[in-house]
């Protein structure tokens, strides 16, 4: 077996001293927070396709990255090289897990019966590194954006032909993740959406993609596939609007066609920035609907409108991230999925490792400290002083539905103009800074 990355040694946990920026300074997979490793905690997972197929181009220059492993064929010898390499970096960055589109890791064929074929073969490929190295999947997808037959979508596209098409390449990509023994499965409708409403009958087109979800529920009940069915909302890019806009979009279609029980949702950071939310709203969101399942850990940048997926080194937001984490305690069948790719300058092999070891490093930091902002509990204090009047009597009977308008008028008649208390932001924030360190 070949070693693509030959001067590049298993990363090694150094500590916070370290110099050497080929170590961990902060992530320390098997020290404990909360009675739990932070390999568990975090369940870090590697893209496949920014990983090993993103040649750093962008719609201004051609690609710059280096990849002495990929001959740049859409053949088989090439994409099992592309997995080999793969492996070797999971085992020397020390990442357990990974997610891929069925398209990243098989070329697509002139027929469908051939493109079938090299994606059965290819899974078989990495069913075998798997076997060999200990990793896992995370979850896989189907890239239902990419081909041109999916410019005007793929469950919503206009024609029923597309639609099968489609279809078919959910139910082969579910088939090489139930192989895989992936924990889920992701739907990202890269062009469920519209570019105008001129050409589009949106009730028709949501009706569709409810329907397609609704065949998929069946056919994991059928295939015998017990892993989470994930969907990810983005707001737009390529569409002008994708129906699974944000967290709150995406919750509401699931509850109006039924579906609420058969999925969770995957959050990406830079996403909820395109949706003009912050993480920390998303992931609210999601968890307070007991819905949060996953995270595609990014970020963009705030000067730039589009998904640039920068890989996570705000600590402030890897912080905020942990801390709801915590508070839902833990991902079950999710993890934390690097959805995030080099900068075009960052175009050598042994940079790939650079930027997950930052991203690592912050998610580690951000987990101590959400960790010790709970310990401390200040936080916690002041939001449940906040709403201290509703754990009064007339509160608690307002939450139970045990009140009703003319009870609260006369309430409201006795005591007269209420008295408010300041919510003290500036401090609770001084506090959050005070754990940045």
């Amino acid at each position: 077996m070949s070693e693509y990355f030959p001067d590049i040694p298993v990363i090694p946990y150094a500590g916070p001293d370290s110099r050497d920026p080929l170590s961990f300074r902060y992530y320390d997979a098997d020290a404990e927070v909360e009675g739990r490793t932070m390999r568990d905690h975090l369940r870090f997972a590697s893209a496949y396709w920014h990983t090993m197929r993103n040649g750093l181009n962008d719609p201004f220059g051609e690609a710059t990255a280096i990849m002495p492993w990929d001959d740049g064929s859409e053949s088989l010898e090439n994409a099992e090289r592309r997995i080999e390499a793969f492996f070797e970096f999971l085992s020397k960055i020390g990442i357990d897990y990974y997610c891929f589109h069925d398209r990243d890791v098989a070329p697509e064929g002139t027929t469908l019966e051939e493109t079938n074929r090299n994606l059965d073969h290819l899974t078989g490929v990495l069913e075998r590194h798997q076997q060999a190295t200990g990793k896992k999947l995370l979850w896989g997808t189907a890239c239902l954006f990419a081909h041109p037959r999916y410019v005007h979508g793929a469950a919503t596209s206009c024609s029923v032909d597309v639609f099968a098409h489609a279809a078919s390449q959910v139910r082969r990509a579910i088939d090489a993740t139930h192989r895989l023994g992936g924990s889920g499965y992701v739907f990202w409708g890269g062009r469920e959406g519209y570019s105008t409403l001129l050409n589009t009958d949106m009730p028709r087109e949501l009706s569709h993609l409810a329907r397609f979800l609704e065949m998929a529920v069946d056919y994991r009940s059928r295939s015998g596939f017990t892993g989470q069915f994930f969907i990810e909302p983005k707001p737009h890019e390529p569409t002008s609007h994708q129906y699974d806009f944000d967290a709150a979009a995406c919750l509401n279609f699931l509850r109006e066609h039924d579906l609420l029980d058969e999925f969770m949702l995957n959050i990406e950071t830079n996403h909820a920035t395109l949706a003009s939310h912050s993480m920390e709203h998303e992931l609210q969101v999601a968890a307070a609907a007991g819905m949060l399942g996953s995270i595609d850990a990014n970020m963009g940048h705030e000067h730039l409108g589009w998904d640039t997926d920068h890989f996570p080194t705000d600590i402030y937001l890897t912080t905020r991230i942990m801390r709801i984490v915590l508070e839902m305690g833990g991902l079950d069948s999710g993890g934390l999925n690097f959805d995030a790719k080099r900068r075009r300058g960052s175009f050598e092999p042994v940079d790939l490792f650079h930027a997950h070891i930052a991203g690592m490093d912050a998610f580690a930091r951000g987990l101590r400290i959400a960790a010790a902002i709970r310990v401390d509990r200040r936080l916690d204090d002041a939001i449940q002083a906040r709403y201290a009047q509703w754990d009064t009597e007339l509160g608690q009977r307002v939450e139970a539905g045990d009140c009703t308008l003319e009870d609260l008028e006369a309430h409201a008649g006795s005591i007269g103009e209420p008295t408010l208390a300041s919510g003290r932001e500036e401090m609770l924030e001084s506090i959050f800074n005070d754990h940045i360190r």
